[in-house]
């Protein structure tokens, strides 16, 4: 029985047939097929092995074949080159520095490796030691999802130097399998929460903690977009906040409206001309945004709220725009979200408003 596991339609005709022969012994054959060309075939006695041969054949013939120069490249440059490149060239554009980590990790896991010679095998191997591993940082196992970050560093870096550098010519990350992530948090804030926090953001010695506090739950804003936001960001005139770069590196309007509204134009008021820069300047550098990790934690503790983080402040926003009726397109448009996937979430929240309409419509009705 034949049992694929390329994407149909491509060139490439990469299978594993499982044989069995007369005295019952189990085998795989291994086959990668290009039109014109001769079948090359391998057999193993673990099906793993065969689709690692597959994997791993079908990237050298596709390199050799259509991809010439980029096989030199890939011969050239090591793994480290590539991830120095993409250091100094593509993560500027981009917001999250955390990725540094990232990178340097892969560098000495990998690093001296030629790029023709990063296969989905040697990258499974090193995706399992990064589940099975305690992290430096934290002396915990990594979780699925931090796993992913990884991964998606690298292959990131591989599509690049394949599109824009012609160093590779096929992506050896896209072929493994990802991590399953656990869902995500939906934790969020109860009235008398969120009544409670707001009270002691109020008395806190931290000057923009209240506001800021406001600001996320009013706009489900990331703390990050918070604490970096100038005044060129903010249009008060036509009530909003236009953030030039967002995680998902693209542009995006928020409404800003009711008590955030009211507490920032109160905060510009108080400016002195001169003093125009950031929302949130910290007392020791107004060129930097101010810290408030302490000031947070304290209100937390204070508020005797339990188990709640900054940005659960954001999936509050969602769940109370869920709970007020908004449609799943609408929240993923506020929060920024390019699709759907990291509100469902929040569906069910949606699901019971309609419910309650519906109950409500049909008491009216049906009397």
């Amino acid at each position: 029985m034949v049992q694929p596991w390329y994407t149909k339609g491509e060139t490439f005709m990469p299978s594993v047939q499982r044989r069995v022969s007369p005295n019952g012994k189990v085998s795989y054959r291994a086959l990668v097929r290009l039109k014109g060309h001769k079948t090359k075939t391998a057999t193993f006695i673990k099906r793993a092995d065969a689709v690692t041969w597959a994997q791993e054949t079908e990237i050298k013939v596709k390199q050799s074949k259509y991809f010439p120069d980029r096989l030199i490249e890939s011969e050239k440059y090591t793994l480290t080159d590539l991830l120095n490149r993409y250091k100094s060239d593509v993560l500027p554009r981009k917001r999250d520095k955390k990725q540094i980590g990232l990178i340097e990790w892969w560098k000495v896991q990998l690093g001296n490796y030629k790029l023709k010679d990063l296969t989905p095998s040697l990258v499974t191997q090193y995706r399992d030691n990064l589940l099975r591993q305690t992290s430096n940082r934290t002396g915990k196992k990594r979780s699925p999802a931090t796993v992913n970050r990884y991964l998606g560093l690298l292959s990131h870096a591989c599509t690049i130097a394949i599109k824009e550098w012609q160093w590779m010519a096929v992506n050896p990350v896209i072929q493994i399998s990802k991590p399953k992530e656990a869902q995500g948090r939906t934790r969020f804030l109860s009235d008398e929460e969120r009544e409670r926090l707001l009270l002691v953001c109020r008395s806190s010695k931290s000057t923009h903690l209240f506001t800021i506090v406001t600001l996320a739950l009013s706009t489900g804003m990331r703390r990050g977009e918070i604490l970096g936001l100038s005044w060129e960001n903010v249009d008060l005139k036509n009530s909003r906040i236009t953030l030039f770069r967002t995680k998902n590196g693209e542009r995006r309007v928020v409404p800003l409206v009711g008590k955030a509204y009211d507490l920032i134009k109160n905060l510009y008021l108080k400016l002195e001309p001169e003093n125009k820069g950031l929302l949130f300047p910290s007392p020791n550098n107004p060129k930097n945004s101010t810290c408030i990790r302490t000031a947070w934690h304290t209100a937390i503790k204070r508020a005797k709220i339990q188990n709640f983080r900054f940005h659960d402040l954001r999936h509050s926003t969602a769940s109370y725009l869920a709970m007020n009726g908004a449609s799943l397109l609408e929240i993923a448009d506020i929060l920024g979200h390019k699709t759907l996937q990291m509100v469902k979430r929040y569906s069910h929240l949606s699901e019971d408003h309609k419910a309650a309409v519906l109950e409500k419509m049909n008491r009216s009705i049906f009397r």
